[in-house]
C-alpha cells in the first residue's frame, strides 16, 4: 500500500524534472561571423537600393559607431568615441550583466534600419535573429535589447544633426554650358551630378571638409604640350594602347575589378537599365572583412576594425566631394570626344560627378592606411570582394598595394587624369594619418 501511495509523488517529481529540462535556457553565442553576416546583409540591401558612393559611406559608418559604443561600455581595452568624434556625446547605460556582443548587433540593426530604403528586408532579417535569440534566453535578449536601444537612440539623434536631411532640399548642380573646362553630364545616361553639397555633411574626425584641400589641378588648357593637355592626351593614348592588347589585358582586368560604380547604365535595344554594383567604400569594407577573417580577429577587434575603417571612408568622401565641386573639372570623355576623337569611349563608364580629385584614390588611400594601422604592414590577402559580380579574385601583398592599384585603375578606365589620381591618393593618406593621431581607440 505504501508503495502505491508514493507513485503519484514520484510521477509528479519526474514531470517537474522534465519540464525543468525543457525550459532550460541556452546560452546565446555571438561571434565575429555574426557581425560579418550583418554587414553583408546591409551591403546587399544597399546594392538593391542603389545608393551613391558618398551616401553609402554614411550608411556604413553610423551603425558601426553604434555597435562599437554598445560593445565597449566600461571596456578595459577600447576607448569610447564620445567627445572624440565631432558632435558625439554618449551617456553610459546603468544596466548590469548585459550581453554586450548581442547588444552591439542589435544597435547596428537599429541604426542601419534608419538609413536604408528597403527597411522591410532588414526588419525581416532582424526578426528572424530576434526569434532565435529569444528562444535561447529571453531574459538575456531583453536586457541586451534595452542596452542596445540606449546607445542606438543616441547615435541616431547625433546622426540626424549631420545636415544630411537639409542637403536633400538644396539645389542641383548647375553646369556652365559655355565654359568647356567645367564638368558636363556624360553618356550614356547624362545624369545630373550627384551630391553636390556633400561637403556640408558634418565630418567625423577631420576638422572640416576643406582641412586637407589638395592643390588645384593643372591649369586648364587645350594647347598642345601644356600640362593639362598632356594629361588629357595620356588618358586617350593609354586607353588606345590597352584596347590594342585585347579584352583580356591586365589593365582591363584591373579597371573592371575596381570599377565599383553603382550607376552603370546598360543599353539593350530601346531599353536602358542599371547594372547594380557595390560602391568603392563597400569594396574596402569587404577588404576589412577579409582582413578580420584572415587575422582571426575576435569580436571586439572586428568591430574596432570596421568602425575605424568606415570613419576613414566617410571623411574621405566628404573631403573629396568638397574638392570635386570646388574645381568642377570636366571629365576626359567630354574633351576627348569634342577635341580629339569623337568616336572614343572610356573603358569604364564615366561616373556622374566632376573629375578632380579621384574618389577611388582618396577613399582607397584612406582605407588602406587605416587598415595598415589596424593589421600591420605587408598584410597579404586575397581580395574576393568582386566574386559575386562575376570577377575573379586578386592577390595583394599589402593594403597599400591594393590602394595603388585601385587608384591607377581610373587611368586605365579612361575616367581620370593622372593629377587627380596622385593628388587624391595624398589626400586620403593625410586624412588617415590625421585620424590615427587624433582619435584614441585603445586605452593605455
Amino acid at each position: 500500500m505504501r508503495t502505491k501511495k508514493r507513485y503519484p509523488l514520484i510521477l509528479f517529481t519526474c514531470l517537474l524534472l522534465i519540464l525543468s529540462c525543457n525550459n532550460k535556457q541556452e546560452k546565446i553565442e555571438i561571434s565575429s561571423n555574426d557581425y560579418h553576416n550583418l554587414i553583408d546583409k546591409v551591403t546587399k540591401i544597399m546594392i538593391h537600393d542603389v545608393f551613391s558612393p558618398p551616401v553609402a559611406s554614411r550608411i556604413y559608418v553610423y551603425p558601426n559607431i553604434a555597435a562599437y559604443e554598445a560593445l565597449n561600455e566600461n571596456s578595459k581595452k577600447y576607448q569610447t568615441l564620445s567627445h572624440q568624434l565631432n558632435g558625439l556625446i554618449i551617456e553610459s547605460s546603468d544596466l548590469k550583466n548585459v550581453d554586450k556582443k548581442l547588444s552591439s548587433l542589435i544597435s547596428y540593426i537599429d541604426v542601419a534600419k534608419e538609413l536604408i530604403f528597403s527597411k522591410e528586408n532588414l526588419i525581416s532579417y532582424r526578426d528572424s535573429l530576434f526569434k532565435e535569440w529569444k528562444s535561447k534566453d529571453i531574459n538575456a535578449f531583453t536586457k541586451a535589447k534595452k542596452h542596445a536601444e540606449h546607445y542606438s537612440s543616441q547615435v541616431i539623434k547625433w546622426m540626424n544633426t549631420d545636415n544630411y536631411k537639409q542637403t536633400r532640399t538644396y539645389p542641383e548642380h548647375n553646369s556652365n554650358g559655355d565654359d568647356i573646362s567645367q564638368w558636363k553630364p556624360t553618356p550614356p545616361a547624362y545624369m545630373d551630378a550627384i551630391e553636390p553639397h556633400w561637403n556640408k555633411i558634418r565630418t567625423f574626425a577631420i576638422d572640416s571638409a576643406a582641412q586637407f584641400k589638395p592643390s588645384p589641378p593643372p591649369k586648364f588648357s587645350l594647347q598642345k604640350n601644356s600640362e593639362f593637355y598632356n594629361e588629357l592626351k595620356e588618358v586617350y593614348d593609354v586607353s588606345v594602347n590597352i584596347r590594342k592588347k585585347g579584352d583580356t589585358s591586365e589593365e582591363i582586368a584591373i579597371a573592371q575589378f575596381w570599377d565599383c560604380n553603382p550607376y552603370v547604365s546598360v543599353n539593350k535595344g530601346h531599353f536602358m537599365f542599371a547594372s547594380k554594383k557595390i560602391t568603392p567604400g563597400a569594396h574596402w569594407i569587404g577588404i576589412c572583412k577579409i582582413a578580420c577573417i584572415k587575422n582571426k580577429s575576435e569580436f571586439a577587434k572586428t568591430i574596432y576594425a570596421y568602425t575605424k575603417t568606415s570613419i576613414a571612408i566617410a571623411d574621405a568622401f566628404i573631403s573629396c566631394w568638397d574638392e570635386k565641386y570646388r574645381s568642377n573639372l570636366v571629365r576626359p570623355e567630354t574633351l576627348i570626344n569634342n577635341h580629339i576623337d569623337d568616336s572614343w569611349e572610356p573603358i569604364l563608364q564615366t561616373p556622374p560627378f566632376p573629375e578632380y580629385t579621384s574618389g577611388h584614390s582618396v577613399v582607397s588611400a584612406a582605407a588602406s592606411k587605416t587598415l595598415t594601422f589596424t593589421f600591420g604592414e605587408n598584410f597579404k590577402f586575397e581580395d574576393t570582394t568582386e566574386l559575386p559580380f562575376g570577377l575573379p579574385s586578386r592577390n595583394f601583398s599589402s593594403f597599400e598595394e591594393a590602394a595603388k592599384e585601385a587608384a591607377i585603375s581610373r587611368l586605365y578606365g579612361g575616367i581620370h587624369y593622372i593629377s587627380a589620381i596622385n593628388s587624391g591618393f595624398d589626400q586620403g593618406i593625410n586624412i588617415s594619418n590625421y585620424q590615427n593621431q587624433k582619435i584614441t581607440y585603445l586605452k593605455p
